[in-house]
């Protein structure tokens, strides 16, 4: 999905662009994640769009999925080679049922839209599941708040910035 809510001139200047940076900010991540950030000509709204945009291995790619959990929001930031196992996230959390969340679900949990949810600057702390997967890679990269946005961290800076569990979430 195109946020088309950017807008074209200054999209470094969109308010969910400015809010994920700030939040890296205050959650202590490096600067260079935070100067990392980029903006690509076009949205890239899945893990190998985001990886040929970006020439990386699609794994590198945080993908930021929301999830109802037992009608709470969960937040699996997963390695984009492969997709989450919904049983096995639902024991890892202690759920009955874990489903993908709609549209709507995702933009009050995050502030953000499918396709540019970042991994922060969410309106309150969700809790968070961080694929191990991604502690394969040196660097990742995660969504920015947009679909045109992202930014390079690793495994170990998305768990410090989103308080999340490692966890082994997909094959």
């Amino acid at each position: 999905m195109t946020d088309t809510t950017v807008p074209a001139e200054h999209p470094a200047d969109h308010p969910r662009v400015a809010a994920v940076k700030e939040a890296l900010r205050t959650a202590g991540a490096d600067p260079a994640s935070i100067a990392g950030l980029v903006l690509l000509p076009d949205a890239v709204t899945t893990a190998a769009a985001a990886a040929a945009a970006l020439d990386v291995e699609v794994g590198q790619i945080a993908n930021s999925l929301v999830f109802d959990a037992d009608g709470e929001p969960l937040l699996v930031l997963t390695s984009g080679r492969h997709r989450v196992d919904t049983g096995r996230v639902a024991a890892l959390v202690g759920a009955q049922r874990v489903g993908r969340a709609d549209r709507e679900a995702v933009r009050a949990a995050t502030g953000q839209v499918i396709g540019g949810v970042a991994p922060v600057g969410h309106p309150a702390p969700l809790r968070t599941l961080v694929d191990v997967a991604l502690d394969d890679y040196d660097r990742v990269w995660a969504a920015g708040g947009i679909a045109r946005s992202v930014f390079p961290t690793t495994f170990a800076e998305l768990l410090t910035v989103t308080g999340g569990t490692a966890a082994r979430v997909g094959e």
